[in-house]
């Protein structure tokens, strides 16, 4: 599915609660700010069959659907690996000063724009956040305890909680 032209793009004022809110380090508060009840990291799976990835990343998202409604935004980080579905969109800064596109649109545009879900995701009613920051190999969320509690009871999912303070790298991985 393409993407509509009439989108409506983020500004910095979409993402601010973000960037006031995370800060430099290890924990979880490096990529989701510290305002949710309940905080997880999702590690990437490696495995020799694509499959299993899309199916986990496919989990998560709808997880996701369920805790946020239909009017999500989307950010794509610019890092010329990944398509930002939107060349020509204004880019907004975040995190360590990264580009990313921020479109408001929703579960299903999350999971056909482009090959991989978005790098980050968030409801207009900012009820949870996801993000993927471009030196990790994996995913942090905050949001309400249900879905944190959801995504570490699924097996296929494979998510851990973590508690805001500490080192939020899965086993075997390093946070920088």
């Amino acid at each position: 599915m393409a993407p509509a032209h009439d989108q409506v793009f983020g500004t910095p004022e979409t993402v601010s609660w973000i960037t006031s809110g995370t800060t430099r380090g290890r924990t979880i508060a490096r990529a989701v700010p510290p305002v949710f009840e309940s905080f997880a990291t999702v590690d990437e799976l490696d495995a020799e069959d694509d499959t299993l990835l899309v199916e986990q990343e496919r989990a998560v998202l709808r997880h996701l659907a369920d805790f946020g409604g239909h009017d999500w935004w989307l950010g794509y980080l610019d890092t010329g690996a990944h398509d930002v579905v939107f060349p020509a969109a204004t880019r907004v800064l975040m995190y360590a000063e990264w580009s990313y596109v921020i479109v408001k649109a929703g579960p299903d545009e999350a999971r056909t724009w482009r090959d991989s879900p978005p790098d980050l995701i968030f409801p207009e009613d900012r009820s949870w956040l996801m993000s993927m920051l471009w030196d990790d190999g994996w995913t942090s969320i905050g949001g309400p305890a249900q879905l944190i509690d959801d995504l570490v009871a699924d097996p296929l999912v494979q998510a851990r909680a973590v508690s805001l303070g500490v080192d939020a790298a899965p086993p075997g991985q390093t946070a920088y």
